[in-house]
């Protein structure tokens, strides 16, 4: 009986050209335009990933200062460090990571990133394979997930997160060979680590479509449902779907006959009308929920959501 081949792929690189450096980690992450810039240490790096196509372990040695942007659309990402640190989201919902301190990337969205000295690991998922786990845990159809990677793990899920990423690693890292069904079970109970530890919601695919939207603005509407929390833009939109602002407007104007800031303010403020539907008087007030959901002008605000609803906010905050 012939044996089964080891169905691990790895990679590992090292040196000390920091040109060469850069070049690799684009390579490796898709991207262009990083920048890196010596610091005190004398300068070294060291990149390194084993894994298969559901789950990977990478890790990264980098003595030296490096900038730019990700754009990470097909992997989910859990990272830590053990030396140094950065900022992750620059400019918008910025977090600064620290060692031993795991977080997830931001999700569905370019994001800036400023790293220094560091020793990171991160454990990374296929996103359709970390998906489909997700609506087994949800009992739903699979559908995008959306982590908040300002929120902190709660201290028992993230000490069973290290204990199965220890675990993980001792199988997927390890000497012996190892069988597709063992890498399969490991990355399964990694997947629902992750879920148990890191704040996240699964977004439904049946979120309501306007008539007649189909291909990129389908999926443009998809994703405003999906990040209509967090601070995007019809520009971030645009870049999700790779179109041009223009040609998002105009692929909106032709197929469902609005613009997409108009269709990306009404979701807004149908999930203001939601939070103000479940509150109870005393609980909120209507300026917090309105400036949380990103409408700063008070006044336009009501107008435009009793245009909407035909009533105003503080009415239905008070039935």
């Amino acid at each position: 009986m012939t044996a089964e081949p080891d169905p691990r792929i790895s990679f590992e690189t090292s040196g000390a050209d920091l040109d060469a450096a850069v070049h690799m980690y684009e390579d490796a992450y898709a991207s262009v335009g990083f920048t890196a810039t010596r610091t005190e240490r004398p300068f070294a790096y060291r990149f390194r990933v084993v894994g298969d196509d559901v789950m990977s372990f990478r890790s990264t040695r980098f003595d030296a200062r490096m900038q730019g942007e990700l754009d990470v659309r097909d992997e989910y990402v859990v990272m830590w460090t053990t030396d140094g640190g950065g900022r992750v989201d620059i400019g918008r919902q910025e977090v600064a990571f620290t060692p031993a301190s795991p977080m997830m990337f931001p999700t569905g969205r370019p994001f800036a990133f400023d790293l220094q000295d560091v020793r990171q690991s991160l454990v990374q998922f296929d996103r359709t394979a970390l998906e489909r786990v997700a609506a087994e845990v949800h009992g739903a159809q699979p559908g995008p997930l959306v982590f908040d990677h300002t929120a902190t793990p709660r201290t028992a899920e993230l000490r069973g997160w290290n204990a199965q990423v220890q675990r993980a690693a001792a199988v997927v890292l390890g000497r012996a060979s190892v069988s597709s069904l063992a890498l399969a079970e490991v990355a399964r109970d990694t997947a629902q680590s992750l879920l148990r530890t890191f704040p996240h919601k699964l977004l439904a695919p049946d979120v309501p479509l306007p008539q007649g939207a189909t291909g990129r603005v389908r999926e443009a509407v998809e994703y405003m449902h999906a990040f209509a929390h967090t601070p995007i833009s019809t520009t971030d939109v645009a870049e999700h779907v790779g179109l041009s602002v223009r040609g998002l407007q105009q692929a909106f104007q032709r197929q469902v006959g609005t613009a997409p800031n108009a269709m990306l303010r009404g979701i807004r403020l149908d999930r203001v009308r939601e939070e103000l539907r479940r509150a109870s008087t005393g609980d909120l007030t209507v300026a917090s929920v309105a400036m949380r959901w990103g409408f700063a002008h008070l006044g336009r605000f009501s107008a435009a959501y009793a245009a909407r609803f035909s009533e105003y906010p503080r009415d239905t905050l008070q039935r």
